[in-house]
């Protein structure tokens, strides 16, 4: 039987071999664990197994996890990866270590205003929607250096890259030139802020590529935890 650690080697083997090609070190690029739909159960057999980091894509379902396991496990870093209604930001404010998806002043301030004073700055990245879909979410890359610009006067967040969910294709050549894309808007991002260091980006099917561009965060569900499962 395949155990969740089993596929969490076989991840972290995977991003080896990926660094090594484009002769990268492996330490500069980072897991997340994508544990959106799965029980809290799989969960910690994940931290058992040495990981650290997840992500939730969704409001209530992350903050119910974060609530059940913080006091027994607060070494564990949470990541909001999914959009975010307005009206739910005081959750992730007052919950999360790290929001991947701020792609509007409104969502920045109100995150800004709710995060508790006894907490950490929030971690924030920027969505860039780098495929320019119209059913994605993110903001286009022109307007990046100008919502950086507000994200860096407020004192509860810290701005720390950028993220991006590209095009959902099979073709190695778009799944390059989307990267590219998106790491050129990350090097001026940090070339204009230094202390940005992550690049957000790759998935289960493409982390190769996501590497190969430049990425040091790859966020990974199905190859740890299997099919998402959603209610009926």
């Amino acid at each position: 039987m395949i155990t969740i650690a089993d596929r969490l080697a076989a991840a972290q083997q995977r991003i080896e071999q990926a660094a090594q090609k484009c002769a990268r070190q492996t330490k500069d690029i980072q897991l997340l664990a994508v544990s959106k739909t799965k029980p809290i159960s799989q969960i910690i057999e994940a931290y058992e197994a040495g990981q650290r980091t997840f992500g939730e894509n969704y409001v209530q379902e992350g903050v119910q996890k974060v609530t059940e396991l913080k006091s027994r496990y607060p070494d564990i870093e949470w990541h909001f990866i999914g959009p975010l209604q307005s009206n739910k930001s005081r959750l992730v404010a007052e919950n999360f270590d790290w929001m991947h998806t701020i792609s509007r002043d409104k969502i920045a301030q109100r995150l800004h205003e709710q995060r508790p004073a006894q907490m950490p700055p929030l971690n924030v990245c920027i969505q860039i929607n780098i495929s320019e879909e119209n059913s994605k979410s993110g903001i286009d890359a022109d307007g990046m250096l100008a919502l950086a610009e507000s994200i860096a006067a407020l004192p509860n967040l810290t701005l720390r890259g950028l993220m991006a969910i590209p095009t959902d294709t099979d073709d190695i050549a778009q799944q390059s030139r989307e990267f590219a894309a998106l790491k050129a808007c990350y090097d001026l991002l940090k070339d204009r802020y230094p202390k940005v260091d992550t690049l957000s980006m790759g998935m289960s099917g493409d982390l190769e590529q996501a590497i190969a561009n430049g990425s040091t965060m790859v966020r990974i569900g199905s190859a740890i935890f299997g099919a998402r499962e959603y209610k009926a």
